[in-house]
């Protein structure tokens, strides 16, 4: 994808990846959160799944066993140089990651539907507990060298204990024997370089044999390591040098077992990385609401409920309400043109809409009604703001138009463009003139486009492309307060005067400058603010009987539904109930044959009629069923008939209803007086001239008539 720097920095990219970074565990994957930038929609959709489910760890109890850690990437390099000793706590660490992704192929296989992503990535790795059994098996839980490392090790450690042991005794067997000849000073001992000595009086010095450590200041105080103490302790200090290099002898084959697994180490930490910086992004996501909405792969584009993520954290930090915007961009809609008052919410959506796309091809899930559909676009094209140059003695106009130049050459239907205040800087009919090319070479183009501007002229010429269409930010004509709402579908007024006014400029150079336009132009903003509301209105009530018509549909396939039901059913019971009639008679033949038998009748009669009563069935099993068939075909048809007919005339008479009540609901909206109307099927135009409840008086101009409100039609 292209994007450049300028761009990223005029929707604000950066400051987004700025918020991001704190949540990551590593300063290299906070590094990398830095420089994250548009991918791939492959590689986007994959990370986008990733956070998505890792976010979902949140909401709910599981969650997932990802703790901070420690990266071990120098130590993966250092490892494979041939006779090398890593550190003791290099093997704490790659033991610590090792035991994370055992951790982790263990629980995402618990909840494969929850987690499937997560899940598939983890299974792939090798896990090695081989790793973990070799750090064990020389480290103890508190990261120190175990004594049976080695055997070597083991005795070493058996002899210094020794040692210190014997110094211990032999020096305490001194300080009893010499305070009780008087021979040491107040004090009796001290430590000098980590060894305990006598502090012996210097007048008898020489009556204790040992080694002389050091002297007191005033040097009325001889420090002496007892002659009993010296010769253990220089085995110890022997002994400990010993150690020292059977440690480093076992850390270095350690490190040359480890250097094996060098390949799997170094995938675990690129997994745990990548696991560090999912997790980060779905932390912010938790924070800004952010959810994974429909991404296509088709050219649609449905905004729902957008929200600014930082502006999002500015005014709920403030205590600030934010208002949610929602468009649609669609190869049959691809360019919107933003009109209204300055500080009224322009600039704020075409950023939004940028931002949200940068977050969505970077990975990164988006504050949006979880309903909403989002595209990959191959470049985002920015020009917000002004780009005055001190250095190179560019004006605003003449940057603008160098950047509009850059945009021109790259701009093609894989392009999404966001300009405000179109046209801007020059003269205002000369340089709306050289924007509405502009903006046609970009429909040609069949670039995607949000742009904001104030101009007339490409109001109009938006309103004339059958692909573009024209938004508002709303204003309270009454409060003369910017709403922060978009409303696409009409053009916005820029309320020039009346947003002057509300800033107190004086009132009569505010009928100075309104006598100085001419009245044409001052009425032409009013004009096509009244005609779009009124198309908004229309393409309303076209939508709302669009949703009337689909939930009468649906009714009637709920309905036509239930009847096959029923009709089926009946059938069942039909059937049913003429089985258990021939049962019925059945047994009452068999009931009269027992009868009979019972009154004397001869056992050769009645087996005769029994088995000429077995032959009639037989027979009718063979060809009666297929004329039962033939009669319940006959009797299900008749039925069928019956029920649609009853049903349709109910359909046509709640449909009749609807519309009716619909028809009194828009001509409530429509019907007031100055309204051009004509009789419907009639030619002739009138105006109502007035209203009394549901009788109308048209003025034709030659003659009035008074007439039903029902019987008329909207112009």
């Amino acid at each position: 994808m292209y994007i450049d720097k300028e761009d990223l920095d005029e929707l604000e990219f950066p400051q987004l990846l700025a918020e991001i970074s704190p949540f990551a565990y590593s300063p290299k994957t906070r590094e990398k959160i830095l420089q994250l930038r548009p991918m791939e929609i492959d590689e986007a959709e994959l990370s986008l799944k990733k956070t998505s489910e890792y976010l979902s760890s949140f909401e709910s109890s599981n969650a997932i066993p990802f703790d901070e850690y420690e990266d071990i990437e120098s130590e993966l390099k250092l490892m494979l140089i041939e006779n090398y000793r890593l550190e003791n706590n290099a093997f704490i660490k790659i033991k610590a990651i090792t035991e994370q992704i055992g951790r982790l192929q263990k629980f995402f296989p618990t909840m494969p539907e929850t987690f499937p992503t997560l899940m598939e990535e983890v299974s792939v790795l090798e896990f090695r507990k081989e790793i973990i059994d070799k750090v064990d098996k020389v480290f103890n839980r508190f990261g120190e060298v175990k004594n049976e490392a080695s055997p070597a090790l083991k005795g070493l450690r058996t002899e210094i204990q020794h040692a210190k042991k014997a110094i211990q005794e032999n020096f305490n067997r001194a300080l009893t024997t010499y305070g009780q000849s008087d021979f040491l000073d107040d004090i009796r001992e001290t430590i000098i370089d980590d060894q305990r000595v006598l502090a012996v009086k210097s007048g008898f010095k020489k009556r204790v044999p040992g080694r002389t450590l050091g002297i007191s200041k005033t040097g009325s105080i001889t420090y002496i390591q007892p002659d009993s103490v010296v010769k253990h302790y220089f085995k110890l200090r022997e002994n400990e040098e010993e150690e020292k290099k059977e440690i480093d002898k076992v850390l270095r084959k350690l490190t040359a077992e480890l250097a094996e697994f060098q390949p799997q180490l170094w995938r675990y930490q690129v997994y745990i990385f990548d696991l560090d910086l999912t997790r980060a992004k779905a932390k912010f996501s938790e924070l800004i609401n952010g959810v994974l909405p429909k991404i296509n792969r088709h050219k649609t584009l449905r905004l729902k409920d957008a929200f600014h993520p930082l502006l999002w954290l500015r005014n709920k930090a403030e205590n600030k309400t934010i208002f949610p915007q929602s468009l649609t961009l669609t190869e049959h809609n691809r360019i919107i043109c933003i009109s209204g008052p300055n500080a009224g919410g322009k600039s704020i959506t075409l950023k939004t809409v940028g931002l949200l796309q940068l977050m969505i091809q970077s990975g990164i899930l988006v504050p949006v009604h979880p309903k909403s559909e989002m595209f990959f676009f191959d470049k985002i094209m920015t020009d917000i703001g002004d780009n005055q140059s001190i250095e190179n003695h560019l004006s605003t106009y003449s940057s603008r138009l160098k950047k509009m130049s850059g945009i021109i050459r790259e701009a093609d239907a894989n392009t999404l463009l966001l300009i405000d205040e179109f046209g801007t800087g020059s003269d205002p009919e000369l340089g709306g003139a050289l924007a509405e090319s502009f903006m046609e070479y970009f429909y040609d183009k069949k670039s995607f486009a949000i742009i904001t501007t104030h101009y007339t002229n490409i109001k109009l010429v938006v309103e004339q492309l059958p692909n573009a269409q024209n938004a508002a930010m709303l204003f309270n004509e009454e409060t003369l307060e910017p709403m922060y709402k978009l409303e696409v579908g009409q053009a916005g007024s820029s309320f020039t005067f009346e947003v002057a006014e509300k800033n107190r400029i004086p009132r009569f150079i505010i009928h100075s400058a309104k006598k100085k336009v001419e009245h044409d132009i001052v009425n032409l903003d009013k004009t096509i603010v009244k005609l779009q509301q009124e198309k908004f209105e229309v393409e309303k009530l076209k939508s709302d009987l669009a949703e009337r018509k689909e939930s009468v549909e649906d009714k009637r396939d709920n309905l036509q539904k239930l009847n096959d039901q029923l009709q089926q059913k009946l059938f069942n019971f039909q059937k049913l109930y003429e089985e258990e009639h021939r049962k019925l008679q059945f047994g009452n033949k068999i009931e009269a044959f027992i009868d009979s038998y019972t009154k004397g009748k001869s056992r050769k009669d009645v087996v005769k009629d029994f088995v000429k009563l077995l032959e009639q069935e037989k027979f009718r099993k063979l060809g009666a069923d297929k004329d039962e068939s033939k009669r319940l075909q006959v009797v299900k048809r008749k039925i069928t008939q019956q029920l649609k007919k009853e049903e349709v005339i109910e359909k046509i008479a709640e449909t009749n209803e609807k519309l009716e009540e619909q028809r009194k609901s828009d001509r409530a909206l429509w019907m007031k007086v100055g309204q051009r109307v004509r009789i419907t099927g009639s030619t002739s135009v009138g105006t109502i001239e007035k209203i009394s409840r549901n009788k109308v008086i048209v003025n034709y101009g030659t003659f009035k008539t008074t007439i039903d409100a029902d019987e008329l039609e909207r112009i």
